[in-house]
């Protein structure tokens, strides 16, 4: 399948992953003009070649109004909730209503608006809980401006063109120590990062000072599939995203894409042959076996000694259940005979996402792997909606695809 690895051995911001994934892209620059096209109020997008350690890679610069932060305001020269006051003062305060007005006016499609209202959706959880107000009370600082806007939608757009089938993500670096901020000194990460990294394999690493930022971690936990080690897979492409400091490591977020081949487990067939029982014993022992722990279970029609019309009764289990499901079998059926044979089966790897719609969530199953890519909509979702709604269900689907592409 698809597969996007994410290696965050340096931490993670905003600049650094849009800067690693623009490489992935069949044409960088072109992405790049695309960007400065969007309709982002007074934004520019700066794509340039950058070095660290020795490795080449790109640097994204985003100036507002031609003015871009300054260094020593980050760790990683990015934004953050917690800014000294006096680089305010060319930056905007806005809460989710300006930057929901903002995403909603900008020339991209409807699954990236979606994707970028829920980063932010992350950020402002998390500093309700950093700062104890209600999420509607919460107004960004260098998070809600548009050099951030920009940062988030960059990589939102980025995603959209690589479609990945999954991406995996290293552990991520955090630092350590403590920051300068407009409310004090905070611990790295700070309450926010900290907030958004839970549930998230995480490391100080040996560099002092802030290595992942807000922005840079709702990224990660939006897009993520899975944390983890690099799986077997075929890289064709790799990125460099550039931080702006220096150090003994290489200040980077290195982007893998390639191909991991889907997964095959060891199954049992267990089968057995029956022509004395009825239509509703059969039904019984079929709900039996499904209880039982059985993948499937299925019958066939088939022919028996004496021209007796029967049925193949066929159970496809893992060897946890096996043992388990012959003594079901025996159990609830006729037969005195059952028939083992293992067996593997390729698998496609299934997660599920919950899509969020003006007619309510709908549960998405994905199944990938294989150069292949299978979505479907949860039926009882759409079923509830096409009742609300008084429409069909293939209504409802186009109702949701039309609401998806914007």
């Amino acid at each position: 399948m698809k597969t996007l690895y994410l290696d965050c051995n340096m931490g993670a911001a905003g600049d650094m992953l849009t800067a690693a994934l623009i490489e992935l892209v069949p044409e960088p620059d072109k992405f790049a003009r695309k960007l400065n096209s969007l309709g982002i109020p007074n934004v520019k997008f700066e794509k340039h070649t950058a070095v660290k350690c020795g490795i080449t890679g790109t640097g994204m610069t985003v100036t507002v109004g031609g003015v871009e932060e300054s260094e020593h305001m980050h760790e990683h020269h990015h934004e953050h909730e917690h800014e000294q006051e006096h680089h305010h003062e060319h930056h905007h305060h806005s809460g989710m209503h300006d930057i929901e007005h903002i995403v909603s006016h900008l020339n991209v499609s409807g699954k990236v608006k979606n994707n970028i209202l829920a980063v932010y959706g992350l950020i402002a959880e998390a500093e309700s809980v950093a700062h104890g107000v209600p999420v509607t009370e919460i107004h960004f600082h260098e998070v809600g401006t548009m050099d951030a806007v920009a940062d988030i939608t960059a990589v939102c757009m980025l995603m959209e063109e690589i479609s990945p089938d999954e991406v995996i993500v290293s552990p991520v670096r955090t630092g350590f120590g403590q920051i300068q901020c407009a409310h004090g000194i905070l611990p790295v990460p700070a309450p926010a990062t900290a907030h958004i990294l839970q549930n998230i394999p995480v490391y100080s690493g040996n560099i002092e000072g802030e290595m992942c930022t807000p922005t840079g971690a709702a990224l990660l936990k939006h897009f993520v599939t899975r944390f983890g080690e690099m799986p077997v897979m075929t890289v064709q492409k790799t990125g460099y995203g550039m931080g702006k400091r220096d150090f003994p490591a290489a200040n980077c977020v290195r982007a893998m894409l390639g191909e991991a081949a889907g997964s095959t487990d060891a199954m049992y067939e267990l089968s057995c042959n029956v022509d004395d029982m009825t239509a509703e014993e059969i039904s019984f022992a079929m709900d039996m076996l499904f209880e039982g722990g059985a993948a499937e279970v299925y019958t066939i029609p088939i022919g028996m000694k004496r021209s007796r019309p029967g049925t193949l009764l066929r159970v496809i289990c893992n060897s946890e259940s096996k043992e388990k499901l012959v003594r079901l079998i025996f159990a609830h059926t006729s037969t005195i005979g059952i028939r083992e044979t293992e067996t593997k089966r390729y698998v496609l790897d299934r997660r599920t996402e919950v899509v969020k719609t003006p007619f309510g969530d709908v549960r998405k199953k994905i199944s990938c792997g294989y150069g292949v890519k299978k979505e479907k909509s949860e039926y009882a979702d759409l079923a509830d909606i096409a009742r609300k709604q008084g429409k069909s269900i293939a209504e409802v689907k186009k109702m949701i695809e039309e609401s998806e592409n914007g």
